[in-house]
């Protein structure tokens, strides 16, 4: 069985970034119902532990829901406390990319509690 990943994704209005813990997967895909497929397929060939979003005024809630109905762990989280965790870890940069990345390590370290169905 292969390690547990822990995914971060950076949603906005017409594109979604994805970075994982372990680094075995980073993309950035259109925010479209295609997209959120090719994401589930991507993420169907590794273990899933925890897949975090922020939530980003809804351009988040499609690609939710298609995770959700692939019955995969998701989680949306505030954007606050994302941007708190980044800078106590020492990032203050900013891009779709990096904040994946964030978002991946906020998955491993804080573990929050996916959504129930």
């Amino acid at each position: 069985m292969s390690e547990p990943v822990y995914v971060g994704i950076d949603v906005a209005k017409d594109t979604f970034c994805v970075a994982t813990c372990p680094n075995v997967l980073k993309t950035c895909l259109p925010n479209t119902p295609d997209g959120h497929r090719q994401l589930c397929q991507n993420l169907k060939n590794h273990t899933v532990a925890l897949i975090v979003l922020e939530a980003t005024g809804g351009y988040e809630r499609p690609i939710a829901a298609e995770l959700l109905s692939a019955e995969m762990p998701v989680v949306v989280v505030n954007p606050r406390q994302v941007r708190d965790f980044a800078n106590g870890m020492g990032q203050w940069a900013k891009t779709d990319p990096i904040d994946a990345q964030v978002l991946a390590q906020f998955a491993q370290i804080v573990k929050p509690a996916p959504i129930d169905d």
